[in-house]
């Protein structure tokens, strides 16, 4: 059993090399992921690659999979996040309970473990590899305080890049978790006159979220983004981001999005329509 697991890998690595040569900085690991088929295949390396960032092989047999990133990018926890936002335990992170759920009964493999785990929050090994990094480089001696809306943020780009993939599995389970986020956020941490905005939007934000979290629909949840959208440009205007945002604007849709991307990407058509839009405002650093 061992030297055919042994084996299983060795044809994922040289099946992989190819597109390996597109990642600049690759960093390779094979880790255990959970599924039954060809469509939980389908479904892990969709959520999981990034097109020159990182690349995922999974083989539904071994239910091994080879993940290859831009170390300078990306890191293994990243991806395996978003494989378990997906609904697909791994050795490292369990699915939400709610993700797993909205599986087809196809894809429904045996969990091991049932304790979900807040596949977005830090772990420890992300939280010392931060540390590391700030005393390694000077551009980051002063690190900014965290910010009780990151995770709100973080969340939402989450969304649309999973909308930009057209990939509405992951936009669904990804609309779960920042309902989540949105439960945990400490409001009180937040400045008075702050609050004051944020509390007005929360509830549209809400509701947006629980829609393209109730739906595999990918026209339904790009219809929803739009206000959800609109609704976080509302608290853009307190949030220290610690870099760079673009809030750019569909014609075709008459839809507007944030972006981290200065490049277009539009979540509202895909690839079928990549780089249709324009940037209508800058957003910098407010510190």
């Amino acid at each position: 059993m061992k030297s055919f697991k042994i084996i299983m890998i060795a044809l994922m690595v040289l099946s992989s090399t190819a597109l390996i040569a597109q990642i600049k900085n690759p960093q390779t690991e094979i880790v255990k992921i959970f599924g039954n088929c060809d469509m939980c295949k389908t479904a892990i390396e969709s959520a999981g690659n990034i097109k020159n960032t990182a690349s995922v092989h999974w083989n539904k047999d071994s239910q091994m999979a080879e993940i290859t990133y831009d170390s300078k990018k990306s890191n293994r926890d990243e991806i395996l996040k978003r494989i378990a936002l997906a609904g697909y335990d791994n050795d490292h992170y369990l699915a939400p309970d709610n993700a797993y759920a909205q599986l087809s009964e196809d894809c429904k493999y045996e969990r091991l473990k049932k304790e979900p785990v807040m596949a977005m929050m830090p772990s420890k090994m992300e939280m010392e590899m931060n540390e590391t990094t700030s005393e390694n480089h000077t551009a980051m001696a002063e690190m900014k305080e965290p910010n009780a809306l990151d995770a709100v943020f973080k969340t939402y780009f989450a969304i649309n890049d999973a909308l930009v993939k057209t990939n509405s599995a992951t936009a669904s389970a990804m609309a779960s978790e920042l309902l989540n986020v949105i439960k945990a956020l400490e409001i009180e941490s937040i400045k008075a006159e702050e609050q004051t905005a944020l509390t007005k939007v929360l509830p549209s934000i809400v509701a947006d979220a629980k829609g393209i979290s109730e739906t595999k629909d990918i026209v339904k949840q790009r219809e929803k983004f739009k206000g959800l959208s609109k609704n976080m440009h509302e608290i853009i205007a307190f949030y220290s981001s610690n870099e760079t945002l673009y809030y750019q604007y569909c014609p075709m849709q008459d839809a507007n999005w944030l972006s981290k991307d200065k490049t277009i990407k539009n979540p509202y058509y895909g690839s079928q329509m990549l780089n249709c839009g324009s940037t209508v405002e800058t957003i910098n650093d407010k510190n």
